[in-house]
């Protein structure tokens, strides 16, 4: 390509999106409350993992002090979370990270956002539909999966044993209702998460009942007996614990902390809520809070469940597919497992709605900023996405009708963590723009002048924000870096080898020196209702944590994730980037941005009680 049309092409693909474009209206009908939104977020993050995650991760990985994973697990989740909340109090309008990005970094980037959260919707939402589907199977005997595994089997590479016919209904059934209204979506949500809820109230309080702290003291040597038990030997003689050491750090600190890695998993979800800003009374209130309180209340059940759990029964007896009814009959309390069974399918219920909500919102933001096909942003009369929400309702039911999910749910987390990132970097490149209401002169001043890093201007200028732009980029090479060392040099760092340590030494060095100097550089002075603390650190620690559980996923999951990427761009290249809004806005001389930075708390409107 020649230099003279490489330029422009290169600056289309960095174009930013103004905060608020000519010409675009909401059409959306803002009537959900914080309590809404509260319960969205509960809902979507506090799925039936609460139900099975913890008697996995006790029993193979952390033990008892599984309590202490799902507390390091959430202080991870609430860096991400508090990244999005800050994002929600300034840019109240629908698109979540999509958007976020769009209106920071540039077109490609946002377009790889949306992409990313559309593949984790769509997975999300097909395979919690069969997760449902196969738990209401159990329910009644196994009598769908036995008539159609005998009438209808496929027994193809890369499909289900049979179509799940269940789990496609549910879907569109629950797709119809979406595009029926979001207020009566979320009222349904609501009762769900209610009965939800009381379910694990009541698991809590049995437990902390009929719990023994015994359970958190087991012996080696009664760890040593279950695992001769297991192994049918009569003598525990130069055996070693299929167990762990006892105690309630059975398995090391290491089994501790990767239980936490697992269990990160778990409060993904609450991404749902930033996808509503343009259905909210009062968005750059209430997105913050409801994103904030629905982790803190996930946190707090997570912790008291595992806890419960593990005192109930000793930890190593704990069943893996149903670690609830089985603690149940542990203690003498069967009966239980009933109301265990309809705690399970009501947090399938809201983690299903969780999942399909905000698929469409972001499907439509997409289409009506010309990056996907124009037809999908049209709305009903109730101001509900509802050809965007018929349109992804249909795709996921039809990956659960006849797909073998279980290989594809590791790109949900990829697109998931790739969310999460982006968000963090935009809020370090956000929070050190350039302000248009400060002094021009001044700043044109301060930017001829030169000064280290013990003499930084007074206000940011295009300087500054350009230099915290490159070193923002410097930090990301150094923690995708770091965290391919400690995935892939682990032997070699255990053994202390002198090319590891001095190869992770200048990394971590330069890491820091990078975040000294971004910190240094003046903030952007702009006040939002709520804004991420402790910048520089928090948003790289964000980062850190997400980028380095990507790379712990397969080769496989990549080569997937590479192909459904290569579709995402055939459809950029092919499309979105001629059809693009924001391309006609700057031909047709719209160019003023109004960026984000300079959104302050007099733009923010009186909330309504709930």
């Amino acid at each position: 390509m020649p230099c003279g049309g490489l330029k422009p092409f290169l600056f289309s693909l960095s174009r930013r999106k103004p905060l608020e474009p000519e010409g675009e209206e909401s059409t959306f009908n803002r009537c959900l409350t914080t309590l809404d939104l509260v319960a969205l977020g509960v809902g979507s993050t506090l799925g039936a993992g609460v139900y099975v995650l913890s008697g996995e991760v006790a029993r193979a990985t952390a033990g008892p002090s599984i309590i202490i994973s799902f507390f390091i697990a959430a202080l991870a989740s609430i860096f991400a979370g508090l990244c999005y909340a800050e994002f929600g109090s300034r840019v109240p309008k629908t698109g979540s990270a999509y958007l976020y990005s769009y209106v920071t970094v540039g077109e490609l980037l946002a377009f790889i956002t949306g992409w990313n959260l559309l593949l984790s919707y769509v997975i999300g939402t097909s395979s919690v539909a069969r997760a449902w589907s196969g738990t209401f199977d159990d329910l009644v005997g196994g009598v769908m999966a036995t008539f159609f595994g005998k009438h209808a089997a496929m027994g193809l590479p890369g499909l289900a044993p049979y179509p799940d016919f269940f789990a496609a209904a549910l879907i569109v059934l629950l797709a119809g209702l979406l595009a029926f209204g979001v207020k009566e979506s979320t009222t349904i949500n609501k009762i769900f998460t209610a009965i939800n809820i009381l379910v694990l109230v009541f698991v809590i309080i049995a437990g902390f009942i009929k719990g023994d702290i015994a359970n958190w003291q087991i012996s080696a040597e009664t760890l040593l007996n279950a695992t001769a038990e297991l192994k049918n030997l009569t003598s525990t003689a130069n055996l070693t614990s299929e167990y762990g050491d006892g105690g309630f750090f059975p398995y090391g600190m290491d089994g501790t902390l990767a239980g936490a890695a697992t269990c990160f998993y778990a409060f993904v979800g609450f991404d749902c809520i930033a996808t509503t800003s343009e259905e909210v009374k009062n968005p750059q209130k209430s997105i913050p809070l409801g994103i904030v309180a629905s982790l803190l209340i996930c946190f707090l059940a997570y912790f008291a469940v595992s806890a419960a759990l593990t005192l109930m029964m000793p930890y190593y007896l704990l069943n893996v597919q149903s670690p609830l009814p089985v603690a149940f009959e542990h203690i003498g309390w069967g009966p239980a497992k009933y109301a265990v069974a309809v705690g399970s399918l009501c947090a399938l219920s809201t983690s299903l709605l969780g999942s399909m909500f905000p698929m469409p919102r972001v499907l439509f933001a997409m289409a009506r900023d010309g990056l996907l096909f124009k037809s999908l942003s049209k709305v009903s009369a109730k101001g509900s996405p509802v050809v965007a929400t018929v349109s992804s309702g249909v795709v996921a039911a039809i990956m659960a009708l006849i797909f073998d999910l279980k290989a594809l749910v590791d790109m949900m987390s990829i697109g998931t963590l790739f969310a999460y990132t982006l968000v963090a970097i935009c809020i370090l490149i956000l929070r050190y723009q350039e302000s248009e209401s400060e002094d021009r002169e001044l700043q044109i001043y301060e930017s001829n002048t030169k000064f280290g890093c013990l003499t930084p201007p007074s206000s940011p200028n295009s300087r500054t924000s350009r230099t915290v732009t490159s070193l923002t980029v410097l930090s990301i090479a150094c923690v995708i870096v770091l965290c391919i060392i400690l995935t892939q040099a682990m032997d070699a760092l255990s053994q202390a080898k002198a090319w590891v340590l001095v190869l992770l030494t200048i990394v971590v060095l330069i890491l820091l020196v990078t975040v000294v100097f971004i910190w240094r550089h003046p903030q952007n002075p702009a006040r939002a209702s709520f804004m991420v603390p402790c910048l520089p650190v928090l948003p790289v620690l964000s980062v850190f944590i997400n980028v380095y559980l990507m790379v712990q996923l397969g080769g496989e999951t990549w080569i997937r994730y590479a192909i459904w990427m290569l579709v995402g761009f055939l459809i950029y290249f092919g499309y979105g980037i001629r059809n693009s809004v924001q391309k006609q806005r700057l031909l047709s001389g719209q160019t003023k941005i109004s960026t984000i930075s300079d959104k302050t708390d007099k733009d923010i409107i009186k909330e309504d009680k709930f």
